[in-house]
């Protein structure tokens, strides 16, 4: 048996679709119970007073990348048939930069506002309200802005293709970039309390 199980047809479209709603549900359910659900938990890490939501993603990040890497290291997996999403330069920079202001303001995340909605969260609901009513005005406004949206295109590439370095290289330098994320997130956390505590004196 070789994964991925999808493109090698050990099931069909209908049975994946459960699946992946049984790993959404769960994914829910993790990101509730580490407090995701709330607002002011991922509106901390801007304040590096609580950096729980950078250290969860990049242990994700970092795990998932080790697990393709070592599976198809030994055969198990073949890589080029994960699907990848296409690069557009420029267009991906306006919408990180978008999504990230949103994130800033309203204290979600598309994925982390729905956990909240789930659990009767109000300030959540009006999130998504809001994201729903974005989505509208972007599609009404799709047309204008389909050459921009197809702009600076480079296909679905990966960092060892576009550097031109072996894979286990780049697997290295970012497990390398998380062990620095996660001292410079323990050191901010610590300077912020230090902070706080020399106000309170």
């Amino acid at each position: 048996m070789n994964a991925p199980f999808f493109k090698y047809e050990y099931f069909g479209t209908d049975v994946s679709l459960i699946i992946a709603f049984v790993i959404g549900i769960a994914f829910g359910f993790a990101l509730e119970r580490g407090g995701f659900g709330r607002a002011t938990i991922l509106a901390a890490q801007f304040y590096f007073t609580n950096m729980r939501v950078l250290k969860v993603m990049f242990t994700a990040i970092v795990t998932a990348m080790l697990g393709l890497f070592f599976l198809s290291v030994i055969g198990f997996l073949d890589l080029s048939l994960i699907y990848l999403t296409p690069t557009n330069v420029m267009p991906n920079l306006v919408g990180g930069l978008v999504a990230g202001v949103g994130f800033v303001i309203g204290g979600y995340c598309p994925g982390t506002s729905i956990v909240a909605v789930a659990t009767g969260k109000i300030d959540a609901l009006v999130y998504v309200i809001g994201m729903l009513f974005g989505i509208f005005v972007f599609g009404e406004m799709f047309p204008s802005i389909e050459n921009f949206f197809n702009s600076t295109a480079m296909g679905s590439v990966t960092l060892p293709q576009f550097f031109n370095i072996p894979y286990g290289v780049v697997v290295f330098l970012v497990v390398v970039m998380a062990i620095g994320a996660f001292a410079a997130a323990e050191w901010g956390e610590r300077k912020m309390a230090n902070k706080s505590l020399e106000k309170k004196i």
